[in-house]
C-alpha cells in the first residue's frame, strides 16, 4: 500500500469527494501517470471510483519566459532607440541588441513605435509605452488563457505558448470505502491449509476479464491467412488442390502445352527467367503427346490451322521459373486423359515474372486458379459459376469483357465494383481452355475444361488496406504488421 493511497483516501473521507484533484494542493502536484495508476488499484479495490477531467491551457515558452523577465524583443529596441539622440544606426542595432533587434523590428514598425530615417531607426513615440506583450504573457502564465482571441492567435504565431493538456481526476466514494486498505489473499498455501487460517483469510476475487500472458507464437503472414481462406471456399465447392511446389518448368509445360506460339512476347528474356544451369531438361515421356503438341503448332491439328513456324524442340524444352500456375493444370489435365472425367482442380502458389519492382509489381508473386472440367459445359457455365465463386467472397454484380488469351478461347475479363475506389476494377482472367491445348492430350472433344485465375496478393493488399506490395512482400514487411493483424474473413470489403 503506498503512501499516495492513503493520502486519496484520507482527502475523500474529508471532503466526501473530490471535484478535481487539480484543485486539491496534495494531489496537484503528484504526476497525472502516478496518481492514476495509485486510483486505478483502489478502484480494483471497489474503494472509489474516479473519472478523467482534461482542461486544456496555454503555457510559456522558453523565449517567452526570457520576455517576462526582460522585456519583449520590440521594447527593448525601442528602448535603445530612445537613448540614441540623433536615432539608433541600423548597422548598430546587432551589436547592441543580437538577435533581439532583428526579432523586435518588425513589430516595433507596425506598433508605430519606430520609423527609419535614412540608415538610422527613429523614435515616433516620445516615452516608453506599456510592453503589452509582457502583460499578456503574464496572465497567461496566471490564469491559462487569455480574453482577446486576437491577442492569443498573434502570441501563438510568434511561438511565444503553446497549448498544453492538464489532466486532473474527480473521486466518489464506492461500496467498499475505507481510510485503511485490507490486504487480501491470493492464493490457498498448504500452510493456510494446514493450520486452518483458510478459513478466516479473505480473498481477492477472480479478475475473469483479465487478459492472460500473450504465449510466445508464430504468426502466419496476412497472405497465408486469404490463402487459407481461398482454400476453405475451393474445398467447400468440391475442388480438389493440385501439386504446385514444382517452381521451374520446362518451356514445354509452360508454354508449348497451353499453345504459346514460340516467337510470343512472353516468352522473351525481357518477361521470363530461363535457367543458366542446366539450360534445358530432357523430353518427356509421352512421345505421342510431344508430337502432337509440335504438329499443332506447325502444321495445325484437330481443326486447327495452327501457327505454320517451324517449331524448335531446344526452345520448348528450356527451363524456366515458371510464369502461371497453369503449367500445373496442364500437366494435370494430361494426366486426366488417361481416365476422361469430370474433375475440379485448384491452386495457389508461387509465379515469377521479370517484371519491373513498383509499389503494385513484383518479380514473384502468388497465381489463384481454378480448372473445372465436364462434358458439354459451355460459356454460360462459365459465367454461372464465377458468380458463385466470386459470391463466396461477397463480390456480387460481376462484369464481364472478352479478352484474348492463347490457350482460351472465349476468353472473359472478370470486373467488379470497387466502393472505395468508386470505380469497377479488374479482377480476374477467365475462358474455356481451347481443342489445341485439349486434344493432344487425348482428351474427348466433349469433355470440355473451363479455367480462370486472379492474383492473391490484390485481394489480400485490399483486405489489409496495403497500399505498396513491397510493404507486404520483402524486407519492408514490419514483424508487428503480421503478428497483429487478424485472420482473414472474405466479405462486401474486398471490393
Amino acid at each position: 500500500m503506498s503512501e499516495l493511497q492513503l493520502v486519496i483516501l484520507k482527502t475523500v473521507g474529508e471532503q466526501g469527494s473530490v471535484a478535481n484533484t487539480l484543485d486539491v494542493p496534495v494531489l496537484a502536484k503528484e504526476e497525472a501517470t502516478t496518481l492514476h495508476s495509485a486510483l486505478t488499484s483502489l478502484w480494483a479495490k471497489e474503494m472509489i471510483e474516479f473519472s478523467k477531467l482534461e482542461t486544456e491551457q496555454w503555457v510559456l515558452t522558453k523565449e517567452a519566459e526570457e520576455i517576462v523577465a526582460a522585456g519583449s524583443h520590440e521594447f527593448r529596441l525601442l528602448e535603445e532607440v530612445l537613448k540614441s539622440l540623433d536615432g539608433l544606426k541600423i548597422s548598430d542595432v546587432n551589436s547592441k541588441l543580437g538577435q533581439v533587434g532583428k526579432l523586435g523590428q518588425g513589430k516595433a514598425f507596425k506598433n508605430g513605435w519606430i520609423a527609419k530615417d535614412g540608415d538610422k531607426l527613429v523614435a515616433k513615440v516620445e516615452t516608453l509605452p506599456e510592453d503589452a506583450a509582457v502583460t499578456q504573457l503574464k496572465t497567461i502564465a496566471e490564469t491559462g488563457t487569455l480574453s482577446e482571441k486576437k491577442d492569443l492567435a498573434e502570441l501563438k504565431k510568434r511561438k511565444l505558448i503553446s497549448m498544453n493538456k492538464i489532466v486532473g481526476f474527480k473521486i466518489t466514494k464506492a461500496a467498499k470505502f475505507a481510510l485503511t486498505i485490507t490486504t487480501y489473499e491470493t492464493d490457498i498455501t498448504s500452510e493456510m491449509v494446514t493450520s486452518g487460517k483458510w478459513k478466516d483469510a479473505e480473498f481477492k476475487p477472480y479478475n475473469f476479464n483479465s487478459e492472460g500472458v500473450y504465449p510466445q507464437s508464430g504468426a502466419l503472414h496476412p497472405l497465408n491467412k486469404v490463402r487459407e481462406e481461398f482454400r476453405q471456399i475451393f474445398f467447400s465447392m468440391g475442388f480438389t488442390e493440385m501439386p504446385s511446389n514444382q517452381y521451374v518448368e520446362t518451356g514445354f509445360w509452360n508454354f508449348d502445352t497451353l499453345f504459346v506460339p514460340q516467337q510470343h512476347p512472353a516468352r522473351d528474356l525481357q518477361d521470363t527467367f530461363y535457367l543458366k544451369d542446366p539450360v534445358k531438361a530432357g523430353k518427356p515421356d509421352d512421345e505421342e503427346y510431344w508430337q502432337n503438341i509440335k504438329k499443332v503448332h506447325q502444321e495445325g491439328k484437330y481443326g486447327s490451322i495452327g501457327y505454320r513456324y517451324p517449331w524448335k524442340e531446344d526452345e520448348s524444352l528450356r527451363m524456366v521459373l515458371r510464369t502461371h500456375t497453369t503449367a500445373i493444370s496442364s500437366a494435370m489435365l494430361h494426366q486426366l486423359a488417361k481416365d476422361p472425367k469430370p474433375c475440379r482442380l485448384f491452386s495457389i502458389d508461387r509465379v515469377f515474372r521479370n517484371e519491373a519492382v513498383d509499389a503494385t509489381h513484383l518479380a514473384e508473386f502468388h497465381q489463384v486458379e481454378g480448372v473445372l472440367a465436364g462434358y458439354d459445359i459451355t460459356l454460360g457455365d462459365l459465367i454461372g459459376f464465377m458468380e458463385d465463386f466470386f459470391a463466396k467472397m461477397g463480390v456480387h454484380g460481376l462484369r464481364f469483357k472478352a479478352a484474348y488469351n492463347p490457350y482460351t478461347e472465349p476468353s472473359l475479363e472478370i470486373f467488379a465494383y470497387h466502393k472505395g475506389l468508386g470505380k469497377w476494377v479488374e479482377i480476374g482472367n477467365s475462358g474455356m481452355f481451347r481443342p489445341e491445348m485439349l486434344e493432344p492430350m487425348g482428351l474427348p472433344k466433349n469433355l470440355r475444361v473451363l479455367g480462370w485465375g486472379l492474383s492473391l496478393e490484390r485481394p489480400t493488399m485490399i483486405k489489409y488496406g496495403v497500399s505498396n506490395i513491397r510493404e507486404l512482400l520483402g524486407h519492408k514487411v514490419s514483424l508487428d504488421f503480421i503478428e497483429t493483424n487478424p485472420a482473414a474473413r472474405l466479405d462486401e470489403d474486398l471490393v
